[in-house]
């Protein structure tokens, strides 16, 4: 059956003291680098999940900060355009009163204009009706006669040429 020698007693042995040998002078020393390199590892992996969540509140801190500019900036720009749409309707409506002024003004003096044309020309027309009057008649006309003639004549000319306008 089985047979033991003694080899196998003392291999027995020997295994059994290296087992204990290196136990106390390797395994211990092994065990503790292996453990400290887990604590290690575990410390790295707290501090990347620590990094992470605090990324993570920065990510949400600069996302809200962001928003808040974007409103900023669309108020402040909202506002710009009021203020320019403002502007604009006033110096519209300035210059709408500018024009109307100077349309105003001009109807005026092209009034006053006018006015005094028809004065040069009654005069004018009163001379020359006096003067052809005399032709006419062949002899001078007195100066009162002459005023007289003038304004008849006058005064057709303007209800004919309102007359006319209307």
């Amino acid at each position: 059956m089985l047979n033991f020698s003694v080899t196998f007693i003392i291999t027995i042995i020997n295994i059994a003291f290296l087992f204990f040998v290196l136990r106390a002078v390797l395994f211990k020393k092994v065990t503790k680098f292996m453990d400290e390199r887990t604590r290690q590892v575990q410390d790295s992996i707290d501090r990347s999940e620590k990094d992470k969540s605090q990324a993570k509140v920065l990510l949400a801190q600069y996302e809200t900060q962001l928003k808040t500019a974007e409103a900023e900036a669309e108020a402040i720009i909202r506002t710009a355009k009021e203020a320019a749409q403002l502007e604009a309707e006033k110096i519209i409506t300035q210059s709408k009163a500018s024009a109307e002024t100077l349309l105003d003004n001009t109807r005026k003096q092209l009034e006053l204009e006018r006015k005094a044309a028809m004065s040069v020309f009654r005069k004018e027309a009163a001379a020359l009706v006096v003067a052809v009057s005399g032709r006419v008649l062949g002899r001078e006309i007195k100066s009162g006669d002459n005023r007289q003639y003038a304004d008849m004549l006058m005064e057709e000319v303007s209800l004919c040429s309102k007359a006319d306008e209307d």
